[in-house]
């Protein structure tokens, strides 16, 4: 049961629920001893699920925690001055939030449900002190760092020499890659995220995406029904994004070792 004064999950419960959690894979070094799995689980604390448009933390707002995605999606926007929100990650089951902050304190950027969502919060004071003691936890801790790095960076690269359709092929082809990492259909899945926010995302007009959406449902590549997207040809939204169609696992998640 979870203490709503604290919001502190009861230990016992929770390393049940790690032990057995889908996601453990990603949030967990490989090979975690039972002892390792405790001192983890003494530091975890959970927020209370978040409904749509509930808000995990915002820019300026002082950095403790860690969050990870435990179920259903959360948007991150840099706010602008002339009120133009700059949508700049969707953060999918088993993926973390939070790095932003490690610099200076300070989060810098607002990050919002977009849909029923759970996160776990883990203090980051207490996890570099758990990481100290925990063999492989600090190394996972950088690989996951330098991913998010190598993810900015390609997104970035995408925005300044991709052609609008590649854009949105490669937005579609790393979503379903990240759903599969995280053990979730990749072929057939839900958008939780609007047109508004893809278009934001990616640089582009809300007609933009609208029509190339309607064009590779077209070609047979993807069909699409409201929010509801499945994965037709996976080689051909490969080709189109640029990617190779076997690259899996390519996720901003919380650190599936490479074997």
């Amino acid at each position: 049961m979870t203490d709503d004064k604290e919001g502190v999950v009861d230990l016992g419960r929770l390393r049940r629920s790690c032990a057995g959690c889908s996601l453990r894979s990603l949030c967990l070094p490989a090979g975690i001893s039972g002892n390792d799995l405790e001192r983890l689980d003494a530091v975890v604390r959970s927020r209370l699920p978040l409904k749509t448009g509930d808000g995990l933390f915002r820019a300026g707002d002082t950095f403790s925690n860690l969050f990870v995605v435990r179920a259903g999606c959360i948007r991150t926007t840099h706010p602008a001055t002339d009120g133009e929100e700059q949508v700049i990650g969707f953060h999918l089951p088993g993926e973390l939030l939070g790095l932003d902050a490690i610099s200076d304190g300070l989060h810098h950027c607002d990050a919002v449900a977009l849909e029923r969502t759970n996160v776990c919060a883990v203090p980051f004071e207490q996890l570099e002190d758990v990481a100290s003691h925990v063999p492989g936890l600090q190394h996972q801790m950088l690989r996951i760092i330098s991913r998010e790095l190598v993810q900015d960076h390609q997104h970035l690269v995408a925005l300044g020499r991709r052609t609008a359709r590649a854009r949105l092929a490669l937005f579609l082809h790393s979503l379903s890659e990240r759903l599969h990492v995280a053990g979730y259909p990749g072929e057939d899945f839900r958008l939780p995220m609007s047109r508004d926010d893809i278009a934001s995302y990616l640089g582009l007009a809300l007609e933009t995406v609208s029509r190339l959406l309607g064009r590779l449902s077209e070609e047979g590549v993807i069909a699409v029904e409201r929010r509801r997207v499945r994965v037709l040809d996976a080689g051909t939204l490969a080709s189109i994004a640029g990617e190779p169609e076997s690259a899996r696992g390519g996720g901003r998640g919380l650190g599936r070792q490479a074997n």
